[in-house]
């Protein structure tokens, strides 16, 4: 009996001390379960906020949904009300259409008829214009190429005139020089002369020019021309006192151009009738001069090239 006694102390202090260690344990748990009770009512509150602002939403919403809906409403109203009209344009413009070709037909068929009436006064007045134009350009032609044969007729004659009354005044010319190159001759020979550089070399040089002058000119002119041989005949003169006294005219006439050469070149012309390559003296612009092998006036020329 004292064991079962004492066994059912010992039961009964067991479970004392067992409640009481639960206890402890709750009492130590209860701030956590505060903390969390009050983190769970704050989330409880967002949402009730939260919940709050999408019953807002959805109002506005809603609202904006009726005004959607009145606009769509007047938007078919406004397109039906076009509809109507677009049909009554067409059928207007249908009509329109129908009588625009029945009047159209009408005049392709009135001026058809017309045509057809004049269409021979046409073709007559189409002729008789081309043959009053055939026969105006054959008159014409003609007027016009017996003017130019008498254009072409006045420019030969006052070509030959120039020509004639040129070979005149440098017949008249040769005369002259060749008086003043004797006359500088004599004085020469009255007077003494120390070398080449006390020479005065004007009138020869001035001589030299003129002649060179005379050539060209007479290079243009017809074998024909009256008063040539004799202006030929001058200059040949003229020429040989010039080789006796020592002058001579260097003839640089279409000869090929080098570089070296010891002249003045004052243009240089392209002519493609040339060989690639070559340069040729065309022009005599003022003549080389030498006296006594000593050169004394460069020549100015003017050079072709290709």
């Amino acid at each position: 009996m004292k064991k079962v006694i004492l066994a059912a102390f010992i039961c009964s202090t067991s479970i004392l001390f067992a409640q009481q260690s639960t206890e402890n344990t709750l009492i130590e748990k209860i701030p956590g379960i505060q903390q969390h009770i009050e983190q769970l009512t704050s989330e409880v509150n967002s949402q009730k906020v939260l919940i709050e602002k999408q019953r807002n939403t959805i109002k506005e919403l809603q609202q904006n949904t009726g005004k959607l809906e009145e606009q769509i409403k007047q938007l078919n109203l406004f397109v039906e009300q076009n509809k109507q009209q677009i049909s009554g344009v067409s059928n207007n413009l249908e009509k329109q259409i129908k009588e625009s070709e029945e009047k159209a037909t009408q005049s392709i068929s009135q001026l058809g008829g017309d045509l057809q009436k004049n269409r021979l006064y046409w073709i007559i007045a189409t002729l008789a214009i081309l043959l009053l134009g055939t026969l105006m350009y054959f008159f014409l032609k003609k007027h016009i190429k017996s003017s130019q044969d008498d254009v072409e007729t006045q420019i030969r004659n006052t070509k030959k005139s120039l020509d004639d009354e040129g070979l005149r005044l440098d017949n008249k010319l040769i005369e002259v020089l060749e008086s003043q190159l004797k006359v500088q001759q004599e004085e020469s020979k009255g007077g003494t002369t120390s070398g080449t550089k006390n020479i005065d070399h004007s009138l020869a040089l001035k001589v030299a020019d003129e002649i060179a002058r005379m050539q060209k000119n007479i290079s243009r002119m017809d074998d024909d021309t009256k008063g040539l041989k004799p202006l030929e005949k001058g200059i040949e003169r003229i020429q040989a006192n010039f080789a006796a006294n020592g002058y001579e005219m260097v003839n640089l006439l279409n000869v090929d151009y080098d570089e070296r050469m010891n002249i003045d070149v004052i243009n240089f012309i392209e002519n493609d009738s040339l060989p690639e390559g070559k340069k040729m003296i065309t022009k005599i612009i003022k003549p080389q001069v030498n006296y006594n092998g000593i050169l004394i006036q460069r020549a100015q020329v003017e050079v072709s090239q290709n």
